[in-house]
Parts: C-alpha cells; structure tokens; sequence
C-alpha cells in the first residue's frame, strides 16, 4: 500500500482543513477516519471539534506530552537485551481507535459467543472428546500439538471453567465486516497496555472523551478480580490470588508489573512458589502462605519443569499435581495451547453448529489446514493469494519461522515454500488474505494511514456467563505495514462509544473494614526481599566505590605527590575492593599503569566489583522489583548506567579516558547515586521490604568500612597527614569532622567520629544500632537470633582502650572491635539468606559476592 500524508494547517478550523485535505482511502483498505467519499466519519468531525481553539497545530506538544508521560511512566516493551542495554519505550500513538456503539454491539456478541464456544471445546477435548470421535476436529491437530498437555487429560477444573480470560484478534475487511484473525488462550497479553493507553490518551483529549461518552475500564478489571477471588479454592478463608510473570526478561514484563498494583495482587516468579502436600505456597519473610489463584502470564510448557519442560526454571514444581488436585485456580488452565493454532479456525463454524446450534457471529478467516490432504490440494494452486501460517506457533517460532506472505516473494521463493508444505503438511496451515482496515496516526505534522488489528479481551463470572471488555489493544503497522510490535509497530487507544449511561465504576474500593485492610497488604516475597537487600547493598557498594576512586585517583595525581606507602595502602584498599585486579602493580612501581587501570576498571561491566558492574547488578535488582519502586527510582538508576556506558563508549573511540574527565565522571554518578538513596529512604513503603533494603545497605556499609579501618589503621596511615583526610573522605565526615575540630588531626577524634559517634551515620556504632533496630523487627525467633550476632554499642571498650597503642604501635582493642564485627556483617549476611530467601537449615553457606 503506498504511503499517504495529510497536511495539515492548524492556523485554520480543524474540521474544514481536515474535510479539505483529506487524501482518498487506500484501494482495497477500509478507512476507520473518512468514509468512502472522502468525508470524516461523524465520531471523528466530534473528535476534532474538541481539540480547542488550536486545532491540529497543538498535535505536536500533545504527541511530546505522550512521550514524556510513557518515559516518566517507564512503559517498555523489549525482548531481553544480553548486555543488559536500555529497555525500548512503549510505542503509543496519539490518535485513538473509535468504534461506534452498533460496531462494538457486534463485537461484544461474536467475542463473548466465540470464548464460550472456546471453553466448550477445552471441556470436551479434556473430557469426553466427543469432537475427536465424530471427527469435528482432527485428533492430529490436537495430539499432535505441544499445547494439548497429556498430563491434564481427564481433569476437569471447577465448573467445568478452564478458559478465565479469552482474547480474539480482530481486522476490519475492506467492506467494514469484522474477522478473526486469532484466539489468544494461553496467557492473553496486552491488558495492561490497553489500561496503559488510556490513562494516557485520556488525558491528552479530555473533552473529546467525555462528549464521546466513550466506556470505561474499571469495571471490566473489577469483574475479572472478583472472579478470581470467586472462583479460587479457599475453603472459606480469604484467597490469596497472585500474579505469575517470567520475570524482568519477559517482552512484556513491564504489564506484568502495572497489572498487579492495579489490582492490588503480589506479583510473583516461579522460585517464590512452592508446591506442599498438594497446595501451593508463597514464600514470604514470614515463612510459607497459601496461595489459591494464580493469574498467570507464563506459558504452558514452562509452569512445572516436572511434568513439563524439564529445562524450565520459571515455573512451579509440582504445579501440575495442584491443579489435578483441585487446590488452586490456575487462569487460564494449562493445556490451552492447540486452541490458539491457526487451523482451528476452518473447524470453529461446525462445532458451534454441533455444539451450540449457531453461526458463528464474527467469522474466522477461510483456513485450510494441510495435514488434510484434500485441504492441501485445494488451497496449493492458490498459494500466492494466501497467507502462509505455522499450524503450531510455538514449535515454529523454535525453528525460526514465522508467517509468510507469498505475494511478497518471488516465484523461485515461492516454488521453495510448496515444496516445504508438502515435506510436512501438518506445520502449515493456508489462510486468505485480509487487507486490514486503515487508522489515522499523526506524524510530524501529518495524518498518516496505518494499517491496525484489535485485540478484544472477554473475562468470565466463573459459572458461564462472559463479560467483554469495552475496548481493547489496538496494534498498528510499522513502516512495514505489518502488524507486530516486534517489528517497530505501535499501539493506539480504543474508544468505544455508547448511547447509554457511561459506566464510571473506579477499581478504588468501597468502605474497608480493619479484615480488608490487613488482607490488603501485599506480602514481601522472600525473592522481592532478597533483590531487595541487595538493591541497598550494591547502591552502597557504589557510593563507597565511587569515594574510593575518587579519592585515589586524587592522591595518584597530585602535583606534591602523596608519600608512596600511603598510594600504596590505597591501591591496596582498592583491589580489597575490587576496584582494580590483584595482579596490577602497585603504584610504587608503576603509577601509572595503576592509575590506567583503575580508570578502566570502574566502566567494566563485567568485573565483578567494578563500579560500573555495581550499577548493572542495582539495575537488575530493581527490575526484579519494579512492582515496588516508583518509576523516577528505577530511572535515577538507569540513566546512571547509561552515562558509564556513554564514557565507555567514548573511550573505546579515542582509546583513553583522562583523571579529569573520570573525576568529572564519578562526581556527576554521585550526585545521582544521592539522588537513589533518596528515593529509597523517602518514597517507600516502610515494610519488611524496605526494611531488608535498609539491612542490605547497612550490611554493606559495615564490610566496606570495616575493611577500611582495617586497611589504613594497621600501618598507622590514618593518624598523620594525607591519611587522616582520606578517612575522612572515605566515611563521607569530612564537614562533620571539621565543624567540631578544624583542621587539628587529633587521632582520638578521628576514632571517636568514626567508631563510637552514634550521630554520625557512617560511625560503626551508628551502622550498628540501625541495624540492631532494623532486626529486631524480622518474623520471631530468627530476628533475635540475628540480633545476637552484633553486641550493642553499650558494651564496646571505652575511646580510651580503643585508642591505646601497644609497644608495637598497633591500637589492639580497635582492631579487635573491627575485626569482630566484619565477621558478624558477614555471619549475618549469610543467615539473613538462608533464613528468608532460600528457607534453607541451619547450616547453608552463601558465597560473598
């Protein structure tokens, strides 16, 4: 289809220049702005009346409002980059998709007949297979599937309900008529891009909407948390519905994640669930908490590497025996695969003849199945007029094909694509082409059409009766003009118009009691708090790297030049760090090669202590987490990563990166690392989350300087000259050190500031009683078994046995209160793991990372 644009000119009455410059619909094309003459489609004239006094000339501050908003929002969409790069932003279009009230009154009937005949075939191909034996469908097509699960057989959930959510994607042929391309069965995604959307779009065009009268969504996500609470198997008690989500490296994680705080429920990988005497378990700080609903956006094969992919390490084991057992709702029910096939669609009308005495009310493209031979022979002659789609989705996409249109390739192309078909008929099915209806996408200036599709969902009440959410996900082409967003597509709002009454019903909840209240807190997972503590160990790790570097190289370039023992216990202190390798010359032989590496070192993402990999490791624990982290939070860290990588790049392009420009580098990272601190301390939520964020900073806060004090104090660096500042400047007290003292360098003070002054938070006793404070809050017995690891500051020796020097010149009772408590940071910080994140016994050991 050749690409068209509308100019537009805002200075004049938007519905007269639209009118005027409106470029002929597309050959072949339904146009969703203008109808067959040219004219604007009436909801659309109503549309452009409400843009204000500015017309079309304000398009372009509202489209660089949208994409503020979904950079702000931190709305993506991205398969999994290896080398952790920046997740793609989601692609929104301003202008939404409008359907009249008639349209959607046909679509609303033909999805909710089609997920109630979906329903009907899963119940009978798990039940009787009535459908098998009378040959209505082709056991071939079923067994023969990786999505009919054999371990299911027979299993029949409550109700006889094993579809909970059903979506049907949806094209407008060139005569307006509505077809289904697709049934999405599995674990239906776009949801939360359609809410998304709205939130968005709504607000750009508030007039609009609201004289539109266009339905609302609240309520649609109400119904389908009602049903999940109703339906799960709590035997009287308040289920516990949670949602399953591959996890951060999931394409469409970021819906996982906004879903669940729309609908208040946990989000939930496969390792925070355990299966015991055939119920499923949350694994929390409190230990083990029935779970009796799960949500799901993890396909079939992956939810019980027992009986399913046994590679799989995000699901559940012995999830499958759960379900057989009754005990706990699974939406959709596994097994649902072979529904989604494109061959389904030639054998839906005469099931729903057989089945339920109907025509279907929204027909399926015509579809020839090649594993039968008289469909084969059939469809092959017309083979350049077709589509070309793999009978089952997910083997092909394992193979590394997907749909093909043969009017695209040539003859040579085309002759190669009959003789795979025949090779294997069963992997192909044939569909007729649909030229899809065109929306208005405004780019630069202009109206552009775009090809789109529409995915509708449809939710159940549990007991047969469907309920279809008014709009859905409208998907539109890239340049390609093919509809995926894999391949650069966008999405759009979808605007469903009603003459009745818009329903303004809101997810906020009516009149809590205290039962509601208390059941309304979300659980911390023991995987949210683990990612958790290490999100506040590997922002302090940064903080205290990004001193450390700083101060070091400060002293390796000083003009007087610092004494070279002292470089030395740097460099030293540096590679205890990790900051630089441990065969890298100290700089008493080679400064210069120190200071080279030290400056490479800090951008290395893949070195295990470097700055830059600190960074990375905080970025992948807060997507772990994103659920619990306002989006400016997980931005600050982000962007940090980003400018390391920028300097990286700069300087793999001239070779090398100055002292100054790496000061000038650490000084900006932390500012915003101050700037991370911040949004942990000020704009979370002060539960058992937060708290082992809080622990993990303090644990880390207690290794780094114990080492430290270790380091300067046991060669006596600390009580004279340029060592007395370094500590100073290592412990972040360099003003607090001055207000009280000047410039003296009096080593009591020093210690005294940096051991004994609960004031000051970079004291060990100040780390010490926050942590003291912080543990005694952890779920009884373990948070006072943990306590009993740090000794309180009320029992330390006096400033003066600490600052004593033996004949040797060593401050023994320093060294010995430092010595002690790095190992009880470090005892602790192997019993927290075993006894909140693994659930392991006494005994388990973690590696320090």
């Amino acid at each position: 289809m050749a690409k068209r644009r509308t100019q537009i000119d805002g200075s004049a009455d938007p519905r007269d220049i639209a009118l005027g410059l409106a470029a002929a619909p597309g050959d072949g094309h339904f146009d969703e702005l203008r109808s067959p003459a040219g004219e604007l489609r009436p909801a659309w004239q109503q549309f452009f009346t409400h843009l204000g006094a500015t017309g079309f000339a304000d398009l372009d501050r509202r489209t660089a409002m949208l994409a503020r908003q979904i950079r702000d929002d931190g709305v993506t969409y991205n398969v999994y980059q290896v080398d952790g790069g920046a997740q793609r932003p989601w692609s929104l279009d301003l202008l939404p998709l409008i359907i009249e009230a008639d349209d959607w009154a046909r679509i609303e009937a033909g999805v909710t007949q089609r997920a109630r005949l979906l329903n009907a075939v899963m119940r009978d191909v798990y039940g009787p297979q009535r459908l098998l034996r009378d040959s209505l469908l082709p056991p071939a097509l079923v067994y023969g599937s990786p999505g009919y699960l054999r371990p299911l057989a027979g299993c029949m959930p409550a109700e006889g309900v094993f579809l909970h959510i059903v979506a049907c994607d949806l094209a407008r042929g060139p005569d307006g008529q509505w077809w289904v391309i697709g049934n999405r069965t599995q674990a239906p995604s776009g949801l939360g891009y359609a809410l998304q959307n709205r939130m968005v779009v709504s607000r750009l065009f508030p007039e609009a909407f609201r004289e539109l009268r266009v339905q609302r969504l609240g309520a649609s996500f109400r119904r389908l948390l009602d049903m999940l609470y109703r339906v799960s198997p709590s035997e009287g008690a308040a289920p516990r519905v949670v949602l399953l989500t591959p996890g951060p490296y999931s394409e469409t994680y970021f819906e996982h994640v906004y879903l669940a705080r729309y609908l208040g429920v946990p989000l939930v990988e496969g390792s925070d669930l355990t299966v015991r005497d055939e119920r499923v378990y949350l694994k929390t700080l409190y230990g083990l908490e029935r779970v009796h609903g799960i949500l799901r956006r993890l396909d079939d094969d992956y939810c019980d590497p027992l009986e399913l992919r046994a590679d799989s390490a995000l699901g559940v084991p012995g999830l499958l025996q759960a379900i057989r057992a009754g005990q706990v709702l699974v939406a959709n029910s596994l097994g649902s695969g072979f529904l989604e096939s494109p061959a389904m669609a030639g054998f839906l009308p005469a099931i729903a003849q057989r089945l339920f005495g109907e025509k279907l009310l929204l027909p399926s493209l015509a579809s020839w199945w090649c594993g039968e031979a008289a469909a084969m022979t059939q469809a092959l002659p017309q083979l350049a007029e077709m589509v070309v789609k793999p009978t089952f989705p997910t083997r092909a996409r394992r193979q590394g094909w997907d749909t093909e249109i043969p009017a695209r390739l040539d003859e040579a192309q085309r002759v190669l694509l009959a003789e795979s078909i025949r090779a294997a008929p069963d992997d192909y099915t044939l569909q007729e082409f649909l030229p899809m209806s065109e929306v208005a996408i405004w780019r630069n200036g202009a109206l552009e059409p775009r090809t789109a599709m529409l995915r509708v969902y449809a939710v159940t009440d549990g007991s047969g009766e469907w309920h279809v959410f008014p709009g859905g996900l409208t998907r539109v082409a890239g340049n390609e003009q093919v509809v995926t967003m894999q391949r650069g597509g966008s999405s759009a709002d979808t605007w469903v118009l009603t003459r009745g009454p818009v329903e303004t019903f809101s997810m906020l909840p009516g009149p809590l009691s205290a039962a509601m209240l208390e059941s309304a807190r979300r659980p911390v997972t023991s995987r949210a708090a683990e990612n958790l503590f290490w999100m506040g160990r590997y922002a302090e790790r940064a903080e205290f790297g990004v001193r450390l570097a700083s101060a070091t190289l400060e002293l390796l370039g000083e003009d007087a030049g610092a004494a070279l023992p002292l470089l030395d216990t740097v460099a030293q202190l540096a590679t205890l760090q990790g900051l630089v390798p441990k065969e890298v010359p100290l700089p008493s032989k080679s400064l210069a090669v120190f200071e080279r590496t030290l400056i490479a070192e800090l951008l290395d993402e893949d070195e295990g202590r470097s700055l830059a990999f600190s960074l990375l490791s905080l970025a992948r624990a807060g997507e772990q987490v994103r659920e619990r982290l306002s989006s400016e939070h997980v931005r600050l860290i982000t962007e940090r990563l980003a400018e390391l990588r920028e300097a990286r790049e700069a300087a793999t392009a001239d070779g090398v990166v100055s002292v100054d420009e790496a000061l000038e580098l650490l000084q900006q990272v932390e500012l915003r690392l101050a700037a991370v601190t911040g949004a942990q301390a000020d704009r979370m939520t002060r539960d058992e989350g937060w708290r082992m964020l809080t622990i993990g900073r303090q644990l880390e806060r207690l290794l780094t300087l114990t080492d430290t004090l270790l380091a300067l104090f046991e060669k006596q660096q600390a009580l004279a000259g340029d060592g007395f500042e370094l500590l100073l400047q290592l412990f972040d007290s360099v003003i607090t050190y001055r207000s009280r003292h000047q410039r003296w360098q009096h080593p009591v003070a020093l210690i005294d500031l940096l051991v004994r002054d609960h004031a000051n938070p970079r004291s060990l006793a100040c780390i010490v009683r926050t942590l003291r404070q912080e543990l005694v809050h952890l779920p009884a017995p373990h948070g006072e078994e943990l306590l009993a690891r740090l000794a309180s500051t009320a029992t330390w020796p006096s400033i003066e046995v600490l600052s004593l020097s033996a004949a040797d010149g060593r401050m023994h009772g320093l060294v010995e209160l430092v010595e002690t408590l790095g190992a009880a940071g470090f005892a602790l910080s192997e019993q927290i793991g075993a006894r909140f994140f693994s659930h392991a016994e006494p005994g388990f050991h973690m590696v320090r990372a």
